[in-house]
């Protein structure tokens, strides 16, 4: 892979510095700030996983604060506390991000922590073994919860046994067998220079914090980028009872455009049917109808894919009415968006981006995100154009479109009987 060149790329307030080993440098300079955050992203997912190596990713986020080459776990918890510092982490489908917020003048400290959690994990037999069983209980969680579930199902629906419909977490059997050497090989694998992005939001310079980041990371190998095809959208009806929950609980969608297309006319779409009290969707079917008591519309754009999903919590009783009704809907916002809508949601999302700007980690990850896929960060300012710039036929066209593709659909909880027949006929 041919590295990029080392000149920075400036956008707005945000500067973006290329390493020659390939790790990417984001600064959000933000001068006469009092604190600064500092995240570590990883383009390693649970969408880069074979199957039987599911999970691992969420495994290794885990164990990355069970001890160093220098640190042991108790050390890394009190180095953190001493500053005042917060400290996270979190897995999805497409990255891994470490993430620590404090004061400004710890900046140098937080690159250089992380760098420790990130490059030089030990991963210790008992701590893993301790953590694992930790793990263990978040997917019982996860299992006892049946939106969690009807998520699960519904990504199988969508792309069958392609890595991106696998859960982040992983399987029961995978979590059990894990050991040390799996986890070290996996790191060593994935942790290249050309798959991590070190971004700081706060008042250091740019070039101090390339300075800081060259030091911790410029040793890295550069590595090959972890990419994968994108998965092809199958459809179809999953249902699974769910004990314990009085309420049907569905998630219902078709595909949408990537990230990569850099369209937002799904995501207008799914604001102008399901954004806010006054959308169809809520109006309609909540407020006037009784038919759910929570009911959503969204189509965030993913690397390999995107969903328009309506998401809703309903009785047993209510659900054939309430699906029947929303196909009702959209069909009508096939053939005509009322003006009102279209303003509202194009209006809700740039507030919505107004606000993201205002949270530091939220835009590092933005950042982030755009770099691993569109190998550029996007200004506040092209993506307001973009979202302005949909007009009421695109809309009008994106909805039309849905409705000749396959329907994903997924039922959880309490399940009415011949439900899937039904569905079948309505969805045919």
């Amino acid at each position: 892979m041919p590295l990029p060149s080392d000149a920075p790329l400036q956008i707005d307030d945000t500067t973006v510095h290329p390493l020659p080993n390939g790790v990417r440098v984001v600064t959000i300079h933000q001068p006469g700030a009092a604190g600064a955050s500092v995240s570590v992203f990883v383009r390693s997912g649970s969408q880069h996983e074979r199957a039987t190596l599911n999970g691992i990713s969420h495994v290794i986020e885990h164990m990355a604060f069970k001890g160093t080459t220098a640190r042991s776990c108790q050390q890394i918890n009190l180095d953190a506390e001493r500053l005042g510092a917060e400290v996270n982490a979190h897995t999805d489908r497409d990255h891994t991000a470490y993430q620590m917020r404090g004061l400004a003048a710890d900046t140098r400290a937080f690159i250089d922590m992380l760098a420790d959690l990130v490059l030089n994990p030990t991963f210790p037999a008992a701590e893993l073994e301790r953590e694992r069983q930790v793990i263990l209980h978040e997917l019982t969680d996860l299992e006892d919860d049946a939106y969690a579930v009807a998520y699960r199902l519904f990504d199988s629906a969508c792309y069958g046994l392609h890595p991106f419909a696998r859960p982040v977490i992983g399987t029961r059997r995978n979590i059990e067998r894990f050991d040390r050497d799996a986890l070290i090989a996996h790191v060593r694998a994935r942790y290249t220079g050309c798959n991590l992005i070190v971004a700081v939001a706060g008042p250091m310079p740019p070039d101090e914090v390339r300075e800081a980041v060259a030091s911790a990371f410029g040793h890295l190998p550069a590595g090959m980028p972890n990419t994968v095809e994108p998965p092809a959208w199958r459809g179809g009806i999953r249902i699974k009872r769910h004990s314990g929950s009085s309420q049907s609980q569905l998630v219902l969608g078709w595909p949408a455009a990537p990230l990569a297309t850099q369209d937002a006319t799904a995501q207008v779409a799914a604001a102008v049917f399901g954004e806010g009290m006054s959308s169809p969707l809520l109006d309609q079917l909540r407020e006037r109808r009784g038919l759910a008591y929570h009911v959503s519309a969204n189509a965030d754009p993913l690397e390999l894919g995107s969903q328009f999903v309506i998401e809703a919590a309903t009785g047993s009783d209510q659900l054939d009415e309430f699906l029947v009704e929303t196909m009702a809907l959209l069909r009508q916002q096939a053939t005509r968006i009322d003006p009102v809508d279209l303003e509202r949601a194009r209006n809700q999302l740039i507030v919505r981006q107004l606000h993201a700007l205002e949270r530091p980690l939220r835009r590092l990850e933005d950042a982030a995100i755009d770099l691993f896929v569109l190998g550029r960060v996007r200004s506040a300012a092209e993506q307001r154009t973009a979202i302005e710039a949909v007009g009421a036929g695109a809309v009008r066209a994106c909805f039309e479109t849905l409705l000749t593709r396959p329907v994903a659909l997924a039922v959880t909880g309490k399940v009415p009987a011949g439900l899937r027949e039904r569905c079948e006929t309505l969805f045919g």
